[in-house]
């Protein structure tokens, strides 16, 4: 028989596969012998007291056979000749997973990417990295696989409303992804893992009959009785019975094209501020409690959240093990985010720390700046939906100008930032185009600044040794999610305007992430299919 048992491990007892089977019989009231495996069906660690605990939820096999796990399989049909077709404009996990449900439907997808395939984008990358040049159609933010690709690959999401976490998981293996991402509490594939199966998925999208292209970046749309007739790319023009819009949150030339078309569109809020880092080590002296970490256990992560003045203060995306990158996308705008290989095997931990930026917030900035040099900056009306992004781009210019250039990051120590002190000196740090003694106070406006400081001390009471002048942080940490939002009908998912545009993913302000954003991408298409062909 099979039996679900849940165990309180040690972390050297949950790494020894004989020990689980002992304390499994144990806990059945069997011999150990009785015990023929076990499949993990979630692991988490319990580091709360001076004791680290993982906790195991197990399937064990009692006296019946062994087999190996079964991963949920999915056959993709021959769409090559199928009658209708459907155009994906952006490659990311809403895109992807889009394009593979609709070829499970029966339809033929067409993905237009601007950017380049993911080897091609590594060189790009290491340009970026290296010399300071950027290539702003393939860098950290646009390319096949989108942002997560070389942004960490983390898996979870919080919402299993708008589709199945479990089918996305079940894919990603499919595609080549450790099985372990089954069962941990915070699953995570790693930048160094996640090009080839971003490769795989493109491979059977093809393989399938379904249409790839790269560098191909949407200038245009047309436009006729409440449908798009055609979209261009450059020289090229596109059509199909319908388009799904998956551009991710750093499409400002689409909300601009969007916008000078009068196809409506809302400013969202969105959070900013910077990501700090601090020595891994430290990380794990705190939370583990122990002046060396155990070598069963991975490298301490955290998550933060304060309210300070009626808005919440919290960290994003953390990265334990990881480094600082450069996710640009323009010449003269410097945005920071975070990434780790699979291991998390870097000397330093990393997380976004920000603050809710909401449309009153931008309105009463601009009101202080009215008359000065850097009020005149702002071109936009205060009621455009374009406000928001206009917000993030003026704060990325002057995070870009702070730093010198090249993409070399403005940067203060963290005791020094709550004191308001220049930083003389700065710590060693992973992000590599270099940082430069700057204060964030030049950079980022006093709304967020002012909560930032007070957050901090809080969290370094939360965290005791978390405030320390061993931390940097480093700005802008300005693209936590899209600051537009381009609206769709609640019931049919198109645009209420564009009859045949179905704005998906985090572009569109629907997603928050790798797995939020690929199960937008799957909603769309199914609603799609039923408008297509019933």
């Amino acid at each position: 028989m099979q039996q679900k048992i849940s165990l309180k491990l040690l972390p050297s007892e949950a790494a020894d596969e004989a020990v689980i089977k002992k304390r499994l019989a144990n806990a059945a009231g069997k011999k150990q012998n009785e015990i023929k495996g076990f499949h993990i069906q979630k692991r988490s660690i319990d580091a709360r007291g001076k004791t680290i605990w993982i906790n195991l939820t197990v399937t064990a096999f009692i006296n019946e056979p062994f087999y190996k796990r079964e991963i949920q399989e999915f056959h993709f049909a021959d769409v090559s000749k199928a009658r209708k077709t459907v155009i994906i404009i952006g490659a990311g996990p809403a895109g992807l997973f889009a394009a593979l449900k609709l070829i499970e439907l029966g339809i033929k997808p067409i993905i237009l990417e601007r950017g380049k395939d993911v080897r091609a984008r590594r060189r790009d990358l290491a340009l970026l990295n290296k010399e300071g040049i950027i290539h702003p159609d393939s860098n950290y933010c646009f390319g096949e696989g989108g942002a997560g690709t070389y942004s960490d690959g983390k898996l979870y999401t919080r919402s299993n409303k708008r589709g199945d976490i479990n089918r996305i998981i079940d894919l990603f293996v499919q595609f080549g992804a450790d099985e372990n991402i089954l069962y941990e509490a915070h699953p995570h594939i790693g930048t160094n893992k996640l090009p080839q199966i971003i490769t795989a998925i493109r491979e059977k999208i093809v393989e399938c009959g379904g249409e790839y292209l790269f560098e191909k970046k949407v200038t245009d749309i047309v436009i006729a009785n409440e449908k798009i007739k055609a979209v261009k790319t450059g020289d090229d023009s596109f059509e199909a019975d319908a388009y799904i819009l998956a551009t991710g949150h750093s499409g400002r030339d689409i909300f601009t094209l969007l916008h000078s078309k009068n196809i409506l569109l809302h400013a969202k809020p969105f959070a900013m501020g910077v990501r700090i880092e601090h020595p891994q080590h430290l990380i794990d002296n705190i939370q583990y409690h122990c002046n060396i970490r155990n070598e069963f256990l991975p490298p301490a992560s955290y998550g933060l959240v304060d309210q300070v003045n009626n808005k919440g203060v919290f960290s994003f995306c953390m990265c334990p093990g990881g480094i600082i990158a450069p996710a640009s996308t323009n010449k003269g705008e410097l945005v920071v985010n975070g990434w780790s290989p699979s291991k998390r095997n870097n000397p330093f931990a990393n997380s976004g720390i920000v603050v809710p930026v909401e449309l009153k917030d931008v309105i009463n900035t601009i009101s202080n700046l009215h008359g000065g040099s850097q009020g005149k900056q702002w071109t936009l009306d205060k009621d455009s939906p374009l406000l928001l992004m206009e917000f993030q781009k003026i704060t990325e210019q002057k995070a870009y100008a702070a730093g010198g250039g090249k993409f070399v990051a403005p940067a203060q120590r963290l005791i020094d930032f709550t004191e308001n002190k220049i930083s003389s000196s700065l710590p060693q740090c992973s992000y590599l185009p270099g940082i430069h003694s700057a204060e964030m106070k030049n950079i980022l406006p006093d709304f967020i600044t002012d909560r930032l400081r007070i957050a901090f001390r809080s969290f370094g009471k939360k965290m005791k040794g978390y405030l320390t002048n061993e931390a940097v942080i480093v700005a802008a940490e300005s693209r936590t999610s899209s600051p537009v939002r381009i609206p769709r009908e609640s019931e049919t998912l198109h645009h209420p305007q564009i009859k045949n545009l179905y704005p998906c993913g985090e572009g569109a302000g629907y997603a928050g992430g790798i797995v939020s954003g690929a199960m937008d991408g799957e909603r769309i298409a199914h609603k799609l299919a039923n408008v297509l062909i019933g």
